[in-house]
């Protein structure tokens, strides 16, 4: 996913459920995300939208993604050269996360590839990626349509987003596992609803015809007003995937066609997305270099860390004063230490309210990011760098079994 940004004082194009959400946004706290404005918060302050992705259900316009429509008798084999993952094994009505490199082996972004018929697929990515296909497709027999102003899309994420949805839905959503999608209605209203989202729990993504998103995000909210439902902006969302240990690009890994020098590239391996690289399928972008490193192994990896309560509260008490917990995720760097030299940098991190520790996510030099490793992270502690001991962390730091169950 991409970063959503602090909103800018150029103009900004609106999505189409502004009609509604403007009318939420109590603080006026607006964003920037690809060209749009949306909502950081509907409340002043995250608690109360964090506290229904874990709880009740959490609904977020999720309608910047841009989006394609790959269409055609080569459309498997475009994405198949394209992307990381093996799309010939990709079945209809499957959704395979991936994410896509130049021929380094260097990731350009990442995002979901839906199979909506044998010839039909949808793509969705962080960045404009339609030059990308176009130039890939060269002498292919396949049509690249830009739908991502035509097309709405919703997140409805929480254990009991199944719930509300059975009311609106015809369709057996019990039985629809983990990264499917079905094509059904809600209220009426043809939609396309796919078990996928961006909180590490369970939850839908509802693909609808820009023109009627009105009318499904009414009807879920009234629906799921009995169940706790609460619209939910970019600060809760970035809480979630923080614990779901989820990368976001522009905050946790650069795209290759934007960094300015090597060292701001990052390879799957390198970013905790090795799964996603397929050892057997035929030539893809970056395979040569992608089989390489995984023989010699990755010089980094993306790992959590859990800093020390003790050791954070010791630092704030040296000063006199009680720890201070960030209200919403940070997006930064932050410098990881192992005996005293860097081995790395922390991208994000947060108070975890559910988990009730403070982590962050980091890139960390081998042969340092084993889990249980001890390494210390700067902060700032009234003005003042200090460093507070930490512990490397397997990620995800969250991981219900709700979410594939």
């Amino acid at each position: 996913m991409c970063s959503p940004g602090s909103i800018g004082a150029a103009m900004l194009k609106t999505t189409p459920l502004h009609e509604r959400t403007a009318r939420l946004v109590r603080a006026q706290t607006w964003r920037r995300w690809a060209g749009y404005q949306v909502a950081s918060s509907y409340e002043p302050h995250p608690d109360r939208e964090y506290a229904a992705i874990r709880n009740a259900a959490a609904l977020f316009d999720v309608s910047p993604l841009h989006k394609y429509l790959i269409r055609g008798r080569d459309a498997a084999r475009l994405l198949d050269r394209m992307v990381t993952r093996d799309v010939t094994k990709c079945a209809i009505g499957q959704v395979l996360y991936t994410p896509w490199c130049d021929a380094r082996g260097k990731v350009i972004d990442d995002g979901t590839v839906s199979r909506l018929d044998e010839d039909l697929f949808r793509l969705t990515s962080a960045e404009p990626n339609l030059r990308w296909l176009t130039m890939n497709a060269v002498g292919m027999d396949v049509t690249i349509a830009d739908v991502s102003e035509s097309t709405a899309a919703l997140a409805l994420q929480g254990p009991l987003s199944r719930a509300i949805l059975s009311q609106l839905s015809p369709a057996d959503l019990g039985a629809l596992k983990y990264f499917r999608l079905v094509p059904t209605s809600l209220a009426g209203v043809p939609v396309v609803i796919s078990r996928t989202g961006y909180t590490g729990d369970l939850g839908y993504e509802i693909w609808i015809d820009a023109a009627q998103a009105v009318t499904v995000w009414d009807e879920l909210l009234r629906v799921g007003f009995s169940y706790g439902i609460a619209p939910a902006g970019i600060w809760a969302l970035d809480l979630a995937r923080i614990e779901a240990g989820l990368v976001m690009l522009d905050v946790d890994y650069y795209s290759s066609h934007h960094a300015l020098i090597d060292d701001q590239k990052s390879s799957p391996y390198e970013i905790n997305l090795g799964w996603t690289v397929s050892d057997t399928k035929g030539p893809y972008n970056g395979r040569r270099v992608l089989r390489a490193e995984k023989k010699r192994g990755a010089k980094w990896n993306f790992v959590g860390v859990e800093v020390s309560w003790p050791s954070l509260e010791r630092r704030y008490n040296e000063r006199g004063l009680p720890p201070a917990l960030p209200t919403v995720a940070w997006r930064g760097s932050a410098p990881i230490l192992f005996d005293g030299r860097q081995v790395g940098y922390a991208t994000s991190g947060c108070w975890s309210p559910l988990l009730k520790k403070y982590i962050a996510l980091a890139h960390i030099a081998a042969p340092h990011f084993a889990p249980g490793t001890a390494v210390e992270m700067e902060m700032t502690v009234e003005h003042r760098r200090k460093r507070i001991d930490g512990t490397i962390t397997k990620l995800p730091f969250f991981d219900p079994e709700r979410k594939r169950a």
